[in-house]
């Protein structure tokens, strides 16, 4: 059994991630999170864009621990804010990881624009590492999916994560967070981003 490590910290992108490869028959392929390997340095996300902080973060992972490692880095790019938060949209609100003060932020700044300028997008960056071994160097690989949509002017739905209360995808009524998990992973940038992994981590058996 090979294994291949998720490098994020992040419970509800780390369940998305195991769900979307768990469902994308790779057999023989174990997947661990950062909890099931000894702690190691990590650094900040300060790159200026999804990919760089993505690749970032598998280095670090397949460095300390020689694994194979995936990580991807995503957020949600607003036209009428010329594409912000982008990186940020994590720490929109100036704290990391506060879902809640991040989405009523971005609301605050869009109560002013009218329904047909606030299309959006949520955008993924998806790294592999994999470590050398012997006379093979590492090799490095990034793919992106994109999952465009709009922003509704009030959270609907208790499903996923983040600002998925207020994305209504292209196509949908409905918006992210009332999505079954199943209709997420099949049309989602994250969803996108990993199955164009999928032929090199099958590779990895």
């Amino acid at each position: 059994m090979s294994q291949v490590l998720l490098a994020t910290r992040n419970a509800g992108k780390l369940v998305e991630l195991q769900r979307l490869l768990a469902a994308s028959d790779v057999p023989g392929l174990e997947v661990i999170g950062l909890a099931d390997v000894p702690e190691f340095p990590e650094a900040p996300e300060v790159g200026a864009t999804f990919a760089e902080n993505a690749l970032v973060k598998a280095r670090d992972a397949a460095e300390a621990t020689g694994l194979p490692s995936v990580a991807d880095d995503s957020g949600l790019t607003v036209e009428a804010l010329n594409g912000m938060p982008g990186v940020l949209s994590a720490r929109w609100c100036g704290r990391h990881g506060d879902d809640v003060a991040n989405l009523e932020l971005l609301l605050g700044q869009l109560g002013d624009v009218p329904d047909e300028r606030r299309g959006a997008a949520f955008i993924c960056a998806a790294a592999l590492v994999v470590p050398g071994t012997g006379n093979r160097q590492a090799t490095e690989t990034v793919v992106h999916g994109e999952w465009p949509g709009r922003i509704v002017r009030g959270p609907l739905g208790a499903n996923g994560f983040g600002y998925d209360p207020i994305f209504v995808p292209t196509g949908e009524e409905r918006t992210s967070a009332e999505l079954s998990p199943d209709e997420k992973d099949a049309a989602s940038h994250r969803g996108r981003a990993m199955r164009a992994l999928l032929p090199l981590l099958r590779a990895l058996t």
